[in-house]
């Protein structure tokens, strides 16, 4: 990232000039983040490993694709997705991005995780939504997921508000502009220039109803594609945080009381709803979606859709929903056609 002639990091801080130099003539050794979706209870977290597979990489050598990645294992039992007994575990290359961290040449690589037999893990939930998505790719399925979350400090209270205390009603704050209206900015701004240098398909941000609750949003993406770019704006996001001594919570109601929720609404079309005469596919889908309104919820949260009952107003995917859980939903009842509230399952298709 060069900023005012100088060669600089995401944020706009200056490289040691050995960066630089390594970094020009190619010879910079690549480092590798694996990240993968771990799901525990209410919270959906993304792990992160680093390798350095690349030791000494030409410059043509640099990884341009998928197929010049590696897989990885990992001992399981640490992250509570295996036993101890029977613990490997295996990162399959998915999905790769610049990294707006360590800077180029070096990469962010998503990844599915694959138990001991390669069969997929239980909280790998991409498998089976880009099964979905390929069948019905023909429809083109675009979608866009306005992410809400909470700065917390890392004592669990938010960012910015009163110790011992609350700040003032709702009101002012949503698209706020001033210090009394906005706790924040700059932890944000530098996410949303951070997933554009990872080249994640951030397409605005604003401050939200509470004071220190903010949203992003990703989109418009196609298929598979809305679930991995939101999980890695999610990464981004708490790898941001950490730099500035705080937490992003996803949780749909960090505050109890008269404080608003937090959720992901998610914006869907296909190629037939864009299309000129598209509002009646837009209304057959709406009719769709109103005949199996218990299966969506239950998919919309973590826990069975648990975590929706504490924001019990709002129909729409709570902040801490899988985002593969939900565009896989929403197409199988739209496209698919599925009734009540049981999936097919398409492994032979």
């Amino acid at each position: 990232m060069v900023l005012g002639g100088e060669h600089t990091d995401a944020w706009g801080a200056p490289l040691g000039s050995g960066d630089v130099q390594e970094n020009l003539c190619g010879h910079h050794p690549v480092a590798l983040g694996a990240l993968w979706v771990l799901q525990t209870g209410s919270k959906h977290l993304a792990q992160s490993v680093c390798e350095t597979p690349f030791p000494n990489p030409a410059p043509r050598s640099v990884p341009s694709c998928l197929a010049d990645i590696p897989e990885w294992n990992f001992d399981g039992s640490s992250t509570a997705q295996a036993e101890g007994s029977n613990s490997d575990m295996f990162l399959v290359p998915v999905c790769m991005f610049r990294d707006p961290f360590c800077l180029d040449p070096n990469k962010l690589v998503l990844c599915e995780v694959l138990k001991y037999n390669r069969k997929p893990a239980e909280t790998n939930l991409r498998h089976t939504c880009k099964k979905v998505m390929d069948l019905v790719k023909d429809s083109h399925p675009w979608f866009g997921m306005e992410q809400e979350y909470t700065l917390l400090g890392i004592n669990g209270h938010p960012y910015g508000w009163p110790d011992n205390g609350f700040p003032g009603p709702q009101g002012p704050y949503y698209c706020g502009v001033g210090a009394d209206k906005v706790y924040g900015r700059d932890i944000v701004e530098s996410h949303y220039k951070a997933c554009l240098y990872a080249g994640v398909k951030i397409c605005g941000t604003n401050a939200e109803v509470m004071p220190s609750q903010w949203e992003f949003q990703v989109g418009p993406c196609e298929g598979i594609e809305m679930g991995d770019h939101l999980w890695m704006a999610r990464f981004i996001l708490h790898r941001v945080c950490e730099d500035f001594g705080v937490v992003a919570t996803l949780d749909p109601k960090p505050m109890t009381g008269n404080w608003n929720g937090a959720g992901c609404h998610t914006n869907y079309s296909t190629e037939e709803m864009r299309r000129e005469g598209g509002l009646k596919h837009i209304e057959a889908a709406i009719e769709k979606l109103s005949k199996r309104h218990d299966y969506h919820i239950c998919v919309y949260a973590p826990r069975g859709g648990r975590d929706q009952s504490r924001r019990p107003t709002d129909r729409r995917p709570a902040a801490n929903c899988d985002p593969y859980a939900v565009t896989e939903a929403i197409v199988r009842t739209t496209v698919l056609n599925e009734t009540g509230v049981e999936t097919k399952d398409y492994a032979d298709h």
